[in-house]
């Protein structure tokens, strides 16, 4: 698992650090980490580095000074260096000094013109500090910008812990950051193209992140597969109740995931049954959840329709004292009826897998709002309702009611087609009746889930059909990727 920290927890990393370090030394190793990678970049985008011409956007405080101590370790590289300062008053006295020594060239940002003709910029004008967008004054000068970007730490304008972009914002190509990973660098991966991570002793003074990130080591050692002891039942029954005769789509799409997704058994519950055998011939299917048998997790809402049927048939899933995935139409009776939670025996896991408009619908009425915080939100949510939320976008977050975090970025935006959540869910579905942990089952599916729209979409637009015919593929790069050296 990758860690990602908050900038308050950052911050006071640092100062421990700081306090016992030589003074300047923290800056100069993380400047020469920047310069590295810029000399990388220009490498890459021209073919060469000395010779190459380079500016620098700097602002008041350290990143600038970052910025400025790399452009002086790049004139020793033979790259010629101008440095852009926004507020000459209060650039960092001794990254300025080592810029004019290294004999680089300082203009103020009335010399804008400058970044007409060169081959790199790097963003140094705000840190971690800073909150909401550029200024006008740095943001006329960003919108001049045409060469590639290196930001240092972050991409300026973007916020550091919620990613949010509220105005004019850098767009990076590299993010070269120090130490760790903040949550920007997740939950606005658009805008930081890249992100490079620099060593500069950091990591003993963090403690345990405040969000994971889970790569494919954790997904593929850990996902479900058959022993020499198991049969159809140990690996794990999944029940679906899901689907309607208008919606009889989203029972085979659900359906289809969870039996593409392990070795175990499939019940299907519900009005679709002809069309799911019809198209999975290997589930057992039944009229309903009194008569679908014993199952370990249950998913329940994809196209169950939201009247009495579908609430009848949420209310008796929840009493069924097994994990459960709610999702869909599911979520709007959730939401609609609050007095299904009762039906929930005590303590049994739920996840919910809401989009932004039924997070707002189940979540509102508790007095909980989607806002700009989407990390704070799911985790107050899950907190409120003792369930895992699923809070599904380009990057997911999955919040367990404990308060753990997990975060999983998207390959792009392939899966953003009519069904994909129906999949998602019976992959969740899937690992649940497997008995994997409800948090991680579900940071474990959505993982997946995006490695099967990539492989499913090729470089061109995909379907949630096609996305179900690349789980299988996609388990085996994960598991091929955990084992191998």
């Amino acid at each position: 698992m990758q860690g990602v920290w908050t900038t308050a927890r950052v911050k006071a990393a640092e100062d421990r650090l700081l306090a016992r370090t030589p003074a300047g030394d923290l800056m100069r190793r993380a400047a020469y980490g920047v310069a590295t990678h810029a000399a990388e970049m220009l490498a890459g985008h021209t073919g060469g580095v000395a010779g190459r011409r380079m500016a620098l956007l700097v602002g008041a405080g350290n990143n600038g000074g970052d910025a400025l101590w790399a452009g002086a370790f790049l004139r020793r590289r033979g790259v010629g260096v101008t440095a852009v300062l926004l507020a000459p008053e209060r650039a960092h006295a001794e990254g300025l000094a080592a810029l004019r020594r290294a004999r680089g060239r300082v203009v103020t940002a009335e010399h804008a013109q400058v970044l007409d003709d060169v081959d790199l910029v790097i963003d140094g004008i705000v840190g971690l500090s800073a909150r909401g967008p550029l200024r006008p004054d740095a943001a006329a000068l960003v919108d001049r910008v045409t060469a590639p970007v290196l930001a240092v730490d972050l991409p300026s304008g973007v916020d550091p812990d919620t990613g949010a972009v509220d105005g004019p914002a850098v767009h990076a190509d590299v993010t070269v950051t120090f130490g760790c990973r903040k949550p920007v660098h997740v939950l606005a991966e658009s805008r930081c193209g890249t992100t490079v991570l620099v060593d500069i002793g950091l990591r003993p003074e963090l403690g345990e992140p405040d969000i994971v990130v889970l790569d494919r080591v954790d997904v593929g050692a850990e996902w479900p597969v058959p022993g020499p002891r198991d049969d159809k039942y140990s690996q794990g029954v999944t029940g679906v109740a899901a689907g309607s005769a208008t919606y009889p789509g989203a029972a085979v799409l659900t359906v289809g995931a969870a039996v593409s997704a392990t070795s175990g058994m499939v019940r299907y519950a519900g009005p679709a049954g002809d069309e799911v055998r019809a198209a999975w011939p290997e589930i057992v299917a039944t009229g309903s959840v009194a008569d679908a048998g014993r199952v370990q997790a249950w998913v329940v809402g994809p196209g169950l329709g939201t009247g009495k049927a579908g609430r009848d048939t949420l209310a008796e899933v929840l009493a069924g004292g097994v994990p459960t995935c709610v999702d869909a139409d599911g979520i709007s009776l959730l939401a609609k009826d609050s007095g299904l939670w009762d039906a929930r025996e005590p303590g049994v896991p739920v996840v919910l897998t809401p989009h932004d408009r039924e997070f707002a619908r189940i979540a509102e009425p508790k007095g909980v709002t989607l806002g700009a915080d989407r990390v704070a939100a799911a985790r107050e949510l899950a907190e409120v309702l003792d369930a895992v939320v699923l809070l599904k976008g380009n990057t997911t977050i999955v919040a367990a009611p404990d308060g753990r975090l997990l975060a999983n970025r998207s390959r792009g935006s392939w899966l953003a087609t009519a069904g994909s959540g129906d999949v998602l869910s019976g992959l969740i579905g899937a690992l649940l009746a497997s008995g994997m942990d409800p948090w991680l089952a579900a940071g474990r599916a959505a993982w997946l889930h995006s490695l099967a729209g990539e492989l499913a979409a090729d470089g061109a637009p995909t379907s949630a059909s096609a996305v179900v015919a690349a789980i299988r593929d996609a388990v085996r790069q994960a598991r091929l990727g955990a084992v191998s050296p």
